[in-house]
């Protein structure tokens, strides 16, 4: 068990075709479009604002950028070296993002604030922040509206509630995406709110203090971002009624005698992974290998045994068969699993 199957006919597309992919590409391209638009509207105004502004533009495309590495790479099927896959990248690149962000935009965005809190700068006319920053609201709400759309549909099909699913990790891009747009929508406002204040008591005191406060979102966002990705990387459990349903179908089978050491590991990207050590029913597993063979036929064969080699040789060759057929029931046991939950993709089943 571990290989990943291929697409079926009707089955959503994956990677950067996808739905997170989708949201987090198109993030990409109008975060880069505004980005370069706020750089140049900082060089002509100079404003503290419009820099952390940039900035937040800045980290959001690099981050962004990661995610779809991280959507990419997340696809890429088993192999030897990983023979779990590389669901987990999405994690790792929002991991890398979380922390970017903080690192990066927040320490700019306080850096450039406290310059401009310590060191009062002329006056500009701010006309083509108001534009830009107008703009930079505009786009980023249909970003952010495209990551809640994203979420509201698969927050849908997995029967949680909105903010459940936001809080569960399991898109972590497009948890990104929602995260960094929020942001930066608010910060679009804040900055233009102390860019006004700024041209209206003609003091650069109230755009630095923007700067701060896009900072301080920005490390809101980070932590966010963290809080919500450490956890799948960890390796969390399931649901205790989720790993319960699945105890009790693979309890139900007449072969399984018991189970023990059970552990059920969200893997994220809603996949499963599934471990227990189970005790075979040797009588029922025996009843099942005689059903296959001609009994008459064996009290035939045995009455002619002369020696106590053939009666062993007869004993071995006949539970050498009993041990491949068990091995036959542990795979079926593991696609019924994963038949019946479709999220289970790894089935570790060992013999007690």
């Amino acid at each position: 068990m571990g290989k990943r199957k291929g697409k079926k006919e009707g089955q959503l597309e994956t990677g950067l075709k996808g739905r997170s992919g989708l949201v987090v590409v198109a993030a990409i391209i109008l975060n880069g479009t505004i980005l370069f638009l706020k750089l140049a509207v900082w060089q002509y105004t100079g404003s503290h604002s419009m820099f952390a502004e940039s900035i937040h533009s800045a980290a959001d495309t690099a981050n962004q950028i990661i995610l779809a590495f991280g959507i990419h790479k997340s696809v890429k099927n088993p192999n030897p070296k990983h023979p779990y896959g590389y669901s987990n990248m999405q994690y790792i690149s929002s991991l890398i993002s979380g922390v970017a962000i903080f690192c990066v935009g927040t320490g700019f965005s306080f850096y450039h604030g406290i310059s401009g809190l310590l060191h009062e700068t002329p006056i500009e006319d701010y006309t083509w922040a108001y534009i830009v920053l107008g703009g930079s609201f505009f786009f980023e709400s249909i970003t952010l509206a495209m990551a809640v759309i994203s979420i509201r549909r698969s927050a849908k099909e997995t029967g949680v509630s909105f903010l459940k699913y936001v809080q569960s990790g399991q898109d972590p891009c497009v948890n990104v995406v929602l995260f960094e747009d929020t942001a930066a929508v608010c910060g679009a406002a804040v900055a233009a709110a102390c860019i006004a204040l700024t041209a209206y008591l003609q003091t650069s005191m109230p755009d630095a203090v923007g700067s701060l406060l896009v900072g301080c979102m920005l490390a809101a966002v980070s932590t966010l971002i963290i809080h919500t990705s450490v956890p799948a990387l960890v390796g969390r459990s399931i649901k205790l009624d989720q790993l319960d349903k699945i105890n009790a179908e693979l309890e139900s089978d007449s072969i399984i005698k018991s189970i023990h050491d059970v552990k059920g590991i969200d893997m994220g990207s809603n996949m499963i992974r599934y471990k227990a050590e189970i005790d075979i029913n040797g009588r029922e597993l025996s009843r099942l290998y005689l059903e296959t063979k001609d009994l008459n036929a064996l009290i035939v064969e045995v009455q002619k045994f002369n020696s106590i080699d053939e009666l062993q040789e007869f004993i071995l060759h006949h539970g050498e068969n009993i041990v491949d057929m068990m091995g036959d029931e542990i795979d079926r046991l593991e696609k019924k699993l994963s038949s019946k939950f479709p999220k289970v993709r790894h089935i570790d089943l060992e013999l007690e």
